[in-house]
């Protein structure tokens, strides 16, 4: 499917500001893809792709996990994670997408992981620093992402590691694992 196809479908899923947010994910994993050397074209699916369930209703969202045979931890935390899993689902089924480092983006777009691809960080961080976003830290998070990817990845991760348990909620494993390794490398 072309972009310009791609685009409309995704906006009919979804409110006209997070479809805003949406092109400006992905103008910064398109600008960020081009300064790491990464392929730009699966920058551009997986932001594209990576909130295209999220005002799915809950019980539908539930309904595909579980279909989908999907990490059942996601099903005891906040259901705010499941349409980054659900979103993978969606691209492969719906549209064709079977590169799997670009379905590993869109799906850990919101936990992050341990191991991840540079894509999956790209769309992390991009899902984070895009010029929409406004919080405190952001502006620091987007020097990084300027400097190196994994730097920048290792900064958003605490920052979300750090907000949720300031808002004392359980934080997902995968979150903690994506930490974890990102802290470990550099001692």
């Amino acid at each position: 499917m072309e972009v310009a196809q791609l685009k409309i479908e995704i906006a009919k899923r979804m409110p006209k500001q997070r479809y805003e947010h949406v092109l400006r994910v992905t103008e910064t994993a398109k600008r960020l893809a081009e300064k790491y050397r990464l392929p730009v074209i699966k920058a551009e699916q997986a932001a594209l792709f990576h909130d295209i369930a999220k005002f799915m209703d809950k019980a539908d969202l539930h309904h595909v996990l579980n279909t989908a045979n999907e990490d059942s931890r996601l099903l005891s935390f906040h259901h705010e994670l499941w349409h980054a899993p659900v979103g993978a689902i969606i691209a492969r089924d719906e549209f064709g997408i079977s590169d799997a480092d670009t379905l590993n983006a869109i799906r850990y777009h919101t936990t992050g992981r341990a191991t991840m691809s540079p894509l999956e960080k790209l769309i992390y961080v991009s899902d984070m620093i895009e010029p929409g976003r406004s919080f405190p830290g952001v502006d620091e998070l987007r020097v990084k992402a300027e400097e190196n990817l994994d730097t920048a990845m290792e900064a958003c991760i605490y920052q979300s590691v750090q907000f949720l348990v300031n808002k004392r909620v359980p934080v997902f494993p995968d979150s903690i694992d994506c930490y974890n390794q990102l802290i470990r490398r550099e001692q």
